[in-house]
Formats: C-alpha cells, structure tokens, sequence
C-alpha cells in the first residue's frame, strides 16, 4: 500500500483542512492517508483547542486514514526541531511522500531553496548572527538574512510561515536521508494568522477559535468547517464543559511564577538571556495571560517564542529533559485509524524500526514522561473536577480512537 504523510495541528479540522487532504490524495496517489498530529500543546506555545483524541475522529471522520502523535518535545519546539520529529516519524511508519501546504505552492522552488541555502550556509550563519546581535527577534533574522542572501535567485519568500515550514520539512528530509517525496499544495483564500473571515468557506484556524470563543461563534463558523468537525466541537463542549485556551491555564501559571526562584526559572527550557528578570516583574502587574503576553513581547521575543517560554514554566519542563529527547522521536504512539488504515499498520507493524504504542501502559516511562505531563496539566484547564478527571483517565485508558 502506498502511503503519503501530512503534518497536522487540526485546531480545529476546517474546510481548508480539507482541500488539503484531498489535494494530498490526488497529487501524491496514495491509498492511504497519515497524519502526524501535535498533542495537547502546540508549536506556537499554546493549548489545544479541545483533546487529541476529539481532532483524532475529526481527523479520520474526514478522511485521514492513521493518525500518530508528535511527542511534546517535538510539537511545542521551533521549526527546525518540529520539522525533523514530525518527517522522521513518517518515514519510520513507512510513508512513501509527504505533502504540506504553503503560500509559494511549487516543490521545485523549495526543492532549489533548500539547496541554495546549503550551498551558503556559512553566509548564511553569518547573516542571522549579525541581526540578532543587531536586536532582531529570530525568525525576522532568518527572513532578513535570505533577503540580503538571495540575490537574484529564483527561490521562496522564507517570511511566510508555511513557507517555513515547508523549507524545514524538506530540510529535514535530507538531512535524514530519507527517500521520501515531496509536494506542497497553495493554500486557498485565508493566511495562516487571519482573524477575521474573508472567504465564504475558507477560513484560518486562527480566525475560527477567535469565533468559538465569542458569543456569536457557533453560527458564524458553520461553513467553514465540515459538518463532522462541528458535531464534535458541540460534542466535546458537552462532554468538557467547554474549550482550552490560555486563560484557562493563568492561575497555575500565575502561581508557577510567583512561587519559583529566577535560578529555578533558569532551568526551564528556552528560558534564556535573563528573560526570567523580565517575567517575574511583568507577572506580578498583570491580571490575565492576555496582559502579561503584552508587556512581555518586544523586537526581539515574538509572541510565540514567548508562549512556548510560558507554556514550558507552566509544565515544569526542564532543558536537560527536552535536550534527552529532541534528537529524534524513540516511539509512534497511535491515536486512530481507519479500517484502511488499520491495515496499512498491520502491514507495516512488523518493520517499524520504533516501538508501535496503541496504549499509554506498555511504553517505556521515561519516553512518554513529557507527554503525561502535559496531559496532565492540559486536564487542569477544564472547569469541573469530574471533567479533568475523566480527561486524564483517556491518557491511560484510550485505546486508538477507530471509525
């Protein structure tokens, strides 16, 4: 069976969503489907708007065929680090391509960007490292040093965040040697941080959890997502109580930081250049994330930079622990299939060069710490105990979601 691989947040699963899985099919011609999915927390440092096990059946309702998880320490990471622990894990359960979606939309110009980099690359250092010294945050050094870079060159525009993306992911490929083959679909209509509705069925996710989140949210986000993805929102609104977001989680975070020591704060991972003085003051003047977010953010520390920061502090995560397990992923944890899918793995199961875990108890304990631990504390940002409690009990108890 011939297998392609997409990498997948699903927050939620939207039509756009949708264009791309279907895009994927039909560029790649694959059978079937599979997606590597981040779990309760993200990459720009934020929770996730309702379980991995929901965005699972969102997932496979709409057409993916296997659904695996991208460990914590891979999900909330930058984009060099996300990318390599999401295209090793689909070139280890043996995906033949993988296709994601991009503002620039052709592979040959990726495919000559990551080449033309590499040609360059100590320039290219050169550059980056001349404007952060210069005041600039990270990711405006990296567009800043391809312009002055790129010339004349026919290459992508690496300020676009998929486009990032992209380059990271075919970056990682070959750094893996990988055999694996890839594709990029244009994005259709909405930008990756639109928050307002510009299209009469497509919209970012950004625009659609904005939505949720208001009082008018339900009626004005049903076309642009499919009718699954809305029946399990309501669902998992009447199973939970309602929906993650970072204001659910202030008060931990609020307490993590007036109780911790500036040393212990130096421990947790990004915490860097004595950006721990900086948040101890601002806390203790702010009454929301929201508030504390705005007096954080300057140049050089970007919105997501500074929620991953925050969102570490908040799980307690350590650099030592993160340094142990970024290098590459030691598991594929399955969280759904389809009867396609189910037997693409059966086929497969006897290969995979990393341990297959369909259930939390036969992992290795120190492999999974990080991912019970974020379930953990993604638990606590529900309202009512009886809700937290069964939300934990699915980390341990939830087989592979199957539809």
């Amino acid at each position: 069976m011939k297998a392609t691989g997409v990498v997948v947040e699903y927050n939620p699963f939207h039509n756009g969503h949708l264009h791309h899985l279907n895009e994927t099919k039909r560029a790649s011609g694959a059978d079937v489907v599979v997606a590597v999915m981040s779990g309760h927390f993200l990459q720009r440092g934020e929770p996730a708007l309702m379980s991995k096990w929901s965005r699972t059946r969102m997932a496979l309702e709409a057409g993916v065929d296997v659904v695996i998880e991208l460990p914590y320490s891979f999900a909330t990471q930058h984009a060099e680090i996300f990318s390599r622990g999401a295209i090793s894990l689909l070139d280890a359960i043996g995906c033949e391509s993988f296709c994601f979606g991009s503002e620039d939309g052709d592979i040959d110009t990726f495919e000559n960007t990551v080449q033309f980099i590499e040609t360059n690359r100590e320039r290219y250092d050169e550059f980056i490292n001349d404007y952060i010294q210069e005041g600039m945050s990270y990711p405006s050094a990296l567009a800043k040093s391809f312009q002055s870079l790129r010339g004349g060159h026919s290459v992508i525009d690496l300020s676009k965040p998929n486009n990032i993306l992209g380059y990271h992911y075919i970056e990682a490929r070959n750094q893996l040697n990988s055999s694996l083959k890839a594709y990029t679909i244009s994005r259709e209509s909405a930008g990756y941080h639109d928050e307002h509705f510009s299209s009469p069925s497509i919209a970012s996710a950004t625009s659609i959890r904005k939505h949720i989140f208001s009082r008018s949210g339900e009626g004005r986000i049903a076309s642009y997502l499919p009718a699954s993805s809305l029946e399990q929102l309501e669902q998992y609104q009447n199973e939970f109580g309602g929906f993650h977001r970072w204001e659910n989680y202030w008060l931990l975070l609020q307490y993590k930081l007036l109780s911790s020591s500036k040393d212990q704060l130096k421990e947790i991972y990004e915490i860097e250049e004595g950006i721990e003085n900086r948040i101890t003051e601002c806390v203790k003047s702010s009454a929301s994330f929201e508030e504390l977010m705005v007096k954080l953010k300057t140049k050089r520390y970007t919105w997501t930079r500074l929620q991953r920061m925050l969102l570490h502090i908040l799980t307690n995560t350590r650099k030592d622990e993160m340094r142990e397990r970024d290098s590459s992923p030691r598991y594929i944890r399955l969280l759904g299939m389809n009867d396609m899918g189910r037997t693409f793995i059966h086929s497969r199961k006897k290969e995979l060069p990393l341990p297959l875990i369909s259930k939390l108890s036969s992992a290795d304990p120190f492999d999974v710490a990080l991912d019970v631990r974020a379930a953990e504390v993604y638990s606590l940002g529900l309202t009512h105990a009886s809700h937290r409690k069964k939300l934990l009990f699915q980390e341990w108890t939830q087989p592979p979601v199957m539809i």
